[in-house]
């Protein structure tokens, strides 16, 4: 029998031909089969959009009740925000020198007057267009809008004031807010409230003028249903809209929570823990039962009819037992004895079953349990290193993440002003747009887990110039430049009181114990201890004399 060509005929009729019938269970691979265990796992294949725009509002719910009542949550994110920012924000301007025809000194110059100018707009509140927050704060804030959200968002503003050297500010707005309009819903180029042109760019976005949750606070009013759209651009290509969120696949318009994978196991987690407390709490106010073995007659012979109304008033007679003294003498009821009470409370398996939770919990989080849970008695150092290195290269990915599409777009809005209005000199800055606003931004430093080994191996790299003192300092949140200054300062102060000869101490070499038997890991620690930390996000490596 001649086989059908199954590259020109439809499946179910080379199926027909092959005698497996309409019904057969047949697939190339076992994760498309009908099998049992597959049989109800029938999810949808829908676009990024129609996957999540539906059921971000839930999402995005769930996700902020979970950072409000969940302590595991909260203290997740917080964690998450002191690792991807940390207490330090600093710019380190990179102009590419060579695409702007200086050399490096121009360059170096250049930056660190850019710097200087930036600081005195960024670490005041003239950056906040409600004159409350820093620039660490604000990208705090939109981190944390971004992960718990899945979205943050930021309306630059040209905000002339009194006494003010600059003019452009930052509105950040709750997600909550970016919206289609009800009567344009029906157009497809508008999604979660953004308009895109036919090649996916932005072209508008639509803000409700006030929080659609204020409905809850003050009643229904027109405002909650008003939409304004701000352009994506102004005609010179200046950005009126600052959209932070992930986009995990193409044709996305909107983020969502980044714990949106571990969701439910959250909740119900939580909700289990919580009975556990509570039938703990309930077991630990039982201190006996009292069982009485007489039979009916014998009940009806001493309480008479009214069993319960005697019972009661046994019970209620002076002195009642509320507290238990030494050498106390309890009276019972007659026939009735005291049976203690063993409690099946707190559950063996608990500690157990929770652990194993939260590990899958932290996956999803993208971070180590021992951190999540800021709990590492159960490791050593070498599996908190481990750990550790994992968790920071996430760490690094979301630095860089927030420096691409929050922290360098702002920085070019500010450039552009100080340029306009005189105070840094950038010809044909429109042209040259990128070489100018080429820069990284210092984080808060990752710390050291043993700072012996760790300063060990910082020297050591830097000694096989695998390093320099700029990727160094910047792990640590420090700018090299003002490190080396201060280093000149300290010693043109110890020459001043004539104490050119004092050597600054040098740590010997640390002698390791012998290993454990208990612990293998301590020899293995040892092996490593000429290891680093990964390097900090240094993009810049052909500026030997700038931070």
């Amino acid at each position: 029998m001649q086989l059908p060509s199954i590259l020109t005929r439809p499946v179910a009729a080379v199926r027909s031909a092959l005698g497996l019938g309409a019904g057969a269970q047949m697939a190339s691979h076992d994760a498309a089969g009908n099998s049992l265990p597959m049989a109800n796992w029938n999810p949808l294949a829908g676009s990024a959009d129609a996957d999540t725009l539906s059921e971000l509002g839930t999402m995005t719910a769930r996700s902020r009740d979970l950072a409000r009542n969940n302590g595991v949550m909260a203290g997740g994110m917080q964690t998450l925000r002191d690792n991807i920012v940390g207490a330090t924000l600093r710019l380190s301007s990179t102009p590419d020198y060579r695409l702007l025809g200086w050399d490096r000194e121009q360059a170096r110059e250049w930056g660190n007057r850019t710097e200087a100018l930036f600081r005195s707009w960024a670490e005041t509140t003239e950056c906040d267009a409600a004159r409350t927050l820093n620039l660490l704060g604000l990208s705090l804030q939109a981190l944390g809008g971004a992960m718990t959200n899945g979205d943050a968002a930021s309306l630059p503003l040209w905000l002339p004031r009194q006494g003010a050297q600059w003019a452009t500010r930052l509105m950040l707005i709750e997600s909550d807010r970016l919206a289609t309009p009800l009567d344009l819903s029906h157009r497809s180029d508008i999604r979660g409230g953004v308009e895109f042109d036919r090649y996916g760019a932005p072209v508008a976005y639509y803000v409700l003028k006030q929080h659609p949750g204020d409905v809850l606070l003050q009643g229904f009013t027109g405002a909650v249903q008003d939409y304004e759209r701000i352009p994506a651009f102004t005609d010179w290509g200046r950005k009126r809209f600052l959209h932070l969120h992930d986009k995990e696949r193409t044709g996305q318009s909107r983020g969502k929570p980044i714990v949106a994978s571990v969701m439910k196991d959250f909740h119900m987690l939580g909700k289990y823990a919580s009975n556990e407390l509570q039938a703990s709490l309930a077991n630990s106010l039982v201190a006996a039962f009292l069982q009485s073995d007489m039979d009916p007659q014998d009940v009806a012979g001493v309480f008479g009819t009214d069993v319960s109304g005697a019972w009661k008033e046994f019970m209620g007679r002076k002195p009642m037992v509320r507290q238990m003294e030494g050498a106390a003498i309890l009276p019972l009821p007659p026939g009735a004895t005291l049976q203690s009470f063993t409690p099946g409370r707190p559950n063996a398996a608990f500690e157990a079953f929770m652990l194993a939770s939260m590990r899958n919990i932290a996956a999803g989080l993208n971070m180590p349990y021992e951190l999540l849970l800021k709990d590492f008695s159960r490791t050593n150092y070498s599996s908190a290193r481990a750990s550790l290195l994992e968790a920071w290269r996430y760490f690094n990915g979301r630095r860089r993440w927030l420096t691409d599409y929050w922290l360098r777009p702002i920085y070019e809005l500010w450039l552009e002003e100080a340029v306009n209005t005189g105070v840094i000199e950038a010809p044909d800055f429109y042209r040259n747009r990128h070489a100018y606003t080429r820069c990284r931004f210092i984080f808060g430093g990752r710390g050291w887990v043993d700072p012996v080994r760790d300063a060990t191996a910082s020297k050591i790299r830097r000694e096989s110039q695998v390093s320099t003192l700029e990727q160094e300092c910047a792990e640590q949140g420090l700018d090299y430049e003002e490190v080396l200054d201060q280093l000149a300062v300290e010693q043109e102060m110890m020459r001043a009181r004539g104490l050119q000869n004092v050597q600054v101490p040098v740590a010997a070499p640390a002698v390791s114990p012998a290993p454990d038997v208990d612990d293998p890991d301590d020899q293995e620690d040892q092996d490593e201890g000429q290891d680093g930390p990964d390097r900090a996000d240094g993009e810049d490596k052909e500026r030997g004399q700038r931070p």
